[in-house]
């Protein structure tokens, strides 16, 4: 079976495209057209077993990843992890065994058991492959609060307005990227300097103003 047909067609054709999915996800992330602080981010607390929320639902979904050993990194990482093994999986059980089952049906039955068994051997391969990373993703509470207020910080997004936005706040060590927003229109774009005036603690994001010193 070539390439191109056993990736569009099923059973591997559905983690693929979700792989996909993933995948533009990041594209879209670091070149900044997507917050990667939006809801679609989960950070997962493993000590205290809970998880800061977006939405409704999340700290269920949080609850089930920590209990699973994926806790400790935010959700898209952790679901990027998975989805990658998923897909692993399903592709070469499609290629080695599900081309050898006679007739439609029972290849339907054998593409959702392969679905299934991947998705459940995802499980310990993604901890195992996430538990080394976990201290990339250790953040400093002290620093996150309002004691940040007014400080200087560089805008890492490609602009910043009422719902969108990311910046970066030096000090000892590795620096602390926020979540921050400013009235619109401004002249904040990647890598201007901008002061922050201001902390919401119900939604943890902090409004910025351009610094009237930014070089």
């Amino acid at each position: 079976m070539d390439l191109w047909h056993l990736l569009s067609s099923f059973p591997s054709a559905i983690p693929t495209v979700l792989l996909a999915v993933l995948l533009i996800y990041w594209l879209l992330s670091m070149i900044g057209l997507v917050d990667m602080g939006d809801a679609i981010d989960l950070d997962l607390d493993v000590d205290a077993g809970h998880a800061a929320h977006d939405g409704p639902g999340l700290p269920a979904l949080a609850g089930y990843l920590v209990a699973l050993g994926l806790g400790g990194v935010p959700l898209s990482v952790a679901a990027s992890v998975l989805m990658f093994f998923t897909w692993l999986g399903t592709v070469l059980l499609h290629q080695y065994v599900l081309v050898w089952l006679p007739g439609a049906p029972l290849r339907i039955a054998g593409g959702l058991a392969a679905l299934l068994f991947s998705s459940a051997l995802a499980v310990p391969l993604g901890a195992r492959v996430l538990r080394p990373l976990r201290g990339l993703f250790v953040t400093q509470a002290a620093r996150a609060n309002a004691s940040l207020v007014g400080l200087d910080c560089k805008i890492v997004t490609r602009y910043v307005d009422r719902r969108f936005g990311r910046a970066e706040v030096g000090g000892q060590g590795a620096s602390i990227n926020i979540r921050v927003w400013a009235d619109t229109p401004n002249a904040l774009v990647r890598h201007s300097i901008a002061i922050i005036v201001a902390y919401d603690e119900a939604t943890r994001e902090y409004e910025v103003q351009a610094a009237t010193d930014a070089i």
